[in-house]
């Protein structure tokens, strides 16, 4: 079977589950560059290249990084909580994960923003790593238990519904339900 020269198509809000699992490559992309940055700044130092990386990631993770968690946290979560204890449990820990990650970023946004202040660049990749491996393993969860039980849970009203509040989270109108 030959393979399309186009690209795929992105999810979007009529795939509120699609959009959420996209939105995790995303991280994951960031989270790949983040690493990579520890050791260019140990060769290359603090260069265009690596300026302009730290504004992408921190762009991301003050605004769609924190849309993403807004979805999850007030829309999907409650959504799946009341499904099962066991569902309870799994989104208990994922909101502890999330706890732990706004504690970690509230440690790396200032770095990001302000990176003439990493003075300690020992102490910078720890806090990366720590970062990164906690989304990682946050992100596998979510993907391989979460999402595919919420793909096999949800109705059709009830992604219509998730994809329209996370729309209108963005300030994207589409047509009502």
């Amino acid at each position: 079977m030959s393979q399309s020269p186009f690209p795929e198509a992105a999810p979007d809000f009529s795939d509120p589950l699609g959009l959420l699992r996209a939105c995790h490559g995303r991280i994951e992309q960031h989270c790949a560059t983040l690493r990579k940055l520890v050791p260019h700044l140990r060769e290359q130092g603090l260069d265009d290249e690596a300026r302009n990386a730290m504004r992408n990631i921190h762009r991301y993770f003050t605004s769609a990084g924190q849309l993403h968690h807004q979805d999850e946290e007030q829309d999907l979560f409650p959504r799946l909580a009341r499904q099962s204890l066991k569902l309870a449990d799994l989104i208990h820990g994922l909101r502890q994960d999330h706890e732990k990650m706004e504690a970690l970023w509230k440690q790396l946004e200032p770095l990001l923003a302000r990176p003439d202040h990493i003075d300690d660049k020992e102490a910078f990749a720890a806090l990366v790593d720590a970062f990164t491996a906690l989304y990682h393993a946050h992100i596998a969860r979510e993907n391989e238990e979460l999402l595919e039980l919420a793909h096999h849970i949800f109705s059709g009203d009830e992604l219509k519904k998730l994809g329209n509040r996370m729309a209108e989270r963005r300030g994207v109108r589409i047509n009502p339900l």
